[in-house]
């Protein structure tokens, strides 16, 4: 299964009307508005839904954290399901 886990929208000048960015190529010629984009480095919810799916334990009773992450898990290697019993 996959997940968007980023976006990126091209507004045009949309945004920037509303901003009143502008610019012009050369000297005395008439502004123009820029076009802009909107972007989400990482959806929160969504990458963790990923990391979720893809590092649950093989009896389904717990999520292994990666180890890149573990560090800033206080060492915790895995994080038990509260539905499993």
């Amino acid at each position: 299964m996959y997940r968007e886990v980023v976006s990126c929208s091209n507004c045009l000048d949309f945004q920037a009307r509303r901003l009143k960015i502008r610019y012009r190529d050369k000297p005395n010629e008439e502004t123009r508005y820029v076009h802009t984009l909107n972007s989400t480095l990482v959806a929160t919810e969504r990458t963790l839904v990923a990391m979720i799916e893809n590092n649950q334990s093989e009896d389904g009773k717990s999520i292994i954290v990666p180890k890149v992450l573990r560090p800033y898990m206080n060492g915790i290697d895995s994080i038990p399901s509260p539905y499993a019993h």
